[in-house]
């Protein structure tokens, strides 16, 4: 199978929706042999922060001497971006080979894209012999794709008001989705939980005598923002790992931090199938070299530019914090979101920091027109205009900065990607 036909029959998949249940994952996995059984796992759950912690655990496990598989969705710019190996995407013809090789076994399964590309993903990592696999799970939990992994531990890093129509309207539901990534007697790693929330994981826990740990408990962080990053001392119950060099902003990435190094931590402590005992060195290394673009990005010029891949109303009360402690005279929002989305609710929280706004739509199907969203925002006093074109809509919004402005993306990962494609001038791949 060439890139481009594996390219096609992914896309092809998108007809079949969002299917919830574990029937066809597991079928596929049973005939590629159960390449999820091969290495160890840590599977994180969650409305907001899982992709980041993913990214440093991944970058933490790397510099501590594991071979590390991460598997993350969606994509900014190009499909392998979501399963990367050793630090990085697998290649064109491996992300083909791996396509090929589900498409052989689906059969009459008709598995949906998130599915095949999952079984992709963990066959990719038992072809090249990892020793650890980091997963992200794509909606919810109890029968996202992911769950059939057999995580030595469970993360969940927020619960929040997301994927209603899927995952239930109130905070007990959805917990009670992302719980079922607990899987019986192995530890779980918490973040920070509404009560609400953290009752209905603890409850879980319980049923499954797995042991439950709050990441921030008992941990001192303090931080102190420079240009790019934060520098964060830290100390938890194992470790006081000094002064790590954090390149993500926000005061929400220090959670995720926490998270990430204590999931780690637990994933030796109260596992047997990780034999390298954290190092301080490893730690700090790992922290400072963790990528994960698009999360509060800076992008210098003029106007310069503010990439933030937050799509619901948690991942636009973090943004907002970050505008309050960080003022400027002019700056311009960008945003574009999914039908789905609560893009009123987003935009009341965004618009006070803001003189203007550009409404668009990201270059998918399944995105909100941006007309509605600029006549909302003229309604209640801030200037605004409908650009359905990302790169146009992205012009004019550079014309409303001016060279000494700033210009926000946000609402959307699928817009970033069309922004930063636009950017960088990379060919856009319009799957998932």
């Amino acid at each position: 199978m060439t890139y481009e036909e594996a390219v096609a029959f992914l896309k092809g998949r998108e007809r079949f929706g969002i299917k919830f249940g574990l029937e066809n994952i597991d079928s596929l996995a049973e005939f590629l042999g159960r390449p999820e059984r091969n290495y160890p796992s840590i599977l994180i759950a969650g409305t907001n922060g899982k992709g980041s912690t993913a990214a440093i655990l991944e970058s933490v496990a790397r510099a501590s001497g594991y071979r590390t598989g991460r598997y993350t969705s969606p994509h900014i710019r190009f499909l392998e971006e979501r399963i990367h190996v050793e630090g990085e995407p697998i290649r064109g013809d491996e992300l083909a080979a791996a396509v090929g090789r589900v498409a052989s076994v689906a059969g009459a399964r008709e598995p949906t894209f998130f599915e095949a590309l999952t079984a992709c993903a963990f066959w990719c990592f038992s072809e090249r012999r990892i020793e650890l696999s980091i997963c992200e799970v794509g909606m919810g939990g109890r029968l996202d794709a992911t769950n059939i992994l057999p995580a030595s531990v469970a993360v969940i890093a927020s619960i929040g008001l997301d994927h209603e129509q899927f995952l239930g309207n109130s905070l007990e539901e959805i917990a009670g989705e992302k719980a079922a990534i607990i899987k019986r007697k192995r530890p779980v790693v918490v973040g920070r939980l509404d009560p609400v929330a953290l009752d209905v994981v603890r409850a879980e826990a319980r049923r499954q005598e797995a042991p439950l740990f709050e990441a921030l408990k008992d941990c001192e962080v303090e931080a102190l923002e420079r240009a790019g990053g934060q520098d964060v001392r830290l100390i938890t119950p194992l470790h006081d790992y000094g002064t790590l060099w954090l390149p993500l902003l926000g005061r929400h990435q220090l959670d995720n931090l926490v998270l990430a190094v204590r999931a780690f931590e637990i994933a030796h402590t109260h596992g047997d199938e990780l034999d390298r005992t954290p190092t301080v060195q490893g730690i700090q290394w790992g922290v400072k070299t963790t990528s994960w673009p698009g999360r509060l990005e800076r992008v210098p010029g003029t106007p310069s530019l503010l990439l933030d891949a937050g799509h619901n109303v948690m991942a636009a009360e973090a943004l907002s914090s970050y505008l309050s402690a960080h003022p400027h005279a002019k700056r311009i929002l960008l945003s574009g979101v999914m039908k789905d989305k609560p893009a009123y609710q987003m935009l009341e929280i965004l618009l006070p920091h803001v003189t203007a706004f550009v409404a668009t739509r990201p270059l998918l199907s399944r995105a909100r027109g941006p007309e509605s969203l600029a006549s909302w925002a003229r309604a209640r006093g801030t200037p605004a205009e409908a650009v359905p074109v990302p790169g146009e809509a992205l012009q004019r919004a550079r014309d409303f900065a001016g060279p000494t402005g700033e210009v926000i993306v946000a609402g959307s990962i699928f817009l970033l990607g069309d922004v930063v494609r636009e950017l960088s001038a990379v060919p856009s791949i319009s799957v998932g």
